[in-house]
């Protein structure tokens, strides 16, 4: 067989998230369909993380054996002549037949996006949360240096997830103005893994330090203290998007 690595962009909101379900069209299953077709032959796929319902992706990653070997420059373009609007693959890449999609993972970035205006953009509201509060973006960077580094994140993990531990390792965590757009804030985070929801328990954290709810001082208690209902909110899923999949593979 013929292993490949397939690199996607998908906009969430048309979907029940990435991972195959009863209840939906899943970006999984819209992939298998269209790999399908193309080979003539049934194609699963496994993919790099099961993002939730609603959140997007500029750059998500499967993997799948391929029956027989189509140019790689060639299957972004068979698959997004069939795939529908809100998905397509960006690049394809041949690689060992071990390599995995979602077990050889360095690591992911994602971003959570604040829109911070007076009044509400329809244009950003399906890929970012709007709050008619100021947010003090200063004291959400000083909030976020404190989840760099490995610590139990019982305090930011929402119910309902398959974790055998809740210790992760967080690499970065940035809070910046958009360059392009000053009301829009952008939270990145950089790790090896994640608990469930995670990300968007860390962004309703840094929104609360934001307007004024929980001080940058109390971060690392609440970190350490093991308490969910210390932390900040669960932000909405529309407005995370996985940006960046990290592989130990050359050429990517």
């Amino acid at each position: 067989m013929n292993r490949v690595l397939l690199f996607c962009e998908f906009d969430g909101s048309g979907f029940v998230g990435y991972q195959n379900q009863d209840n939906g069209r899943s970006v999984q299953g819209t992939l298998e369909k269209a790999l399908s077709s193309i080979y003539k032959t049934d194609i699963k796929i496994t993919g790099c993380s099961r993002t939730d319902a609603g959140v997007h992706a500029s750059e998500h990653a499967s993997s799948y054996d391929a029956p027989f070997v189509i140019p790689a420059d060639r299957i972004p373009m068979a698959l997004n002549a069939i795939l529908p609007d809100d998905v397509a693959v960006k690049k394809a890449v041949y690689v060992a037949d071990d390599i995995s999609a979602r077990f050889d993972t360095k690591g992911k970035t994602y971003c959570y996006r604040i829109y911070c205006s007076r009044t509400r953009s329809p244009l950003r509201s399906r890929y970012s949360y709007y709050s008619s509060f100021p947010c003090d973006v200063e004291l959400m960077k000083q909030a976020a240096g404190a989840f760099a580094g490995t610590h139990d994140f019982a305090a930011f993990c929402a119910a309902g997830g398959s974790q055998i531990t809740t210790v992760r390792k967080i690499n970065s965590v940035t809070v910046e103005r958009s360059a392009d757009d000053p009301d829009m804030i952008e939270i990145r985070v950089t790790g090896e893994a994640f608990l469930y929801n995670m990300v968007r328990i860390i962004a309703g954290t840094l929104y609360y330090v934001g307007i004024g709810k929980i001080a940058p001082s109390e971060i690392p208690g609440i970190i350490d203290g093991l308490d969910r209902s210390r932390a900040g909110k669960t932000m909405p899923a529309k407005g995370l998007t996985l940006e960046r999949v990290y592989y130990d593979i050359a050429g990517l």
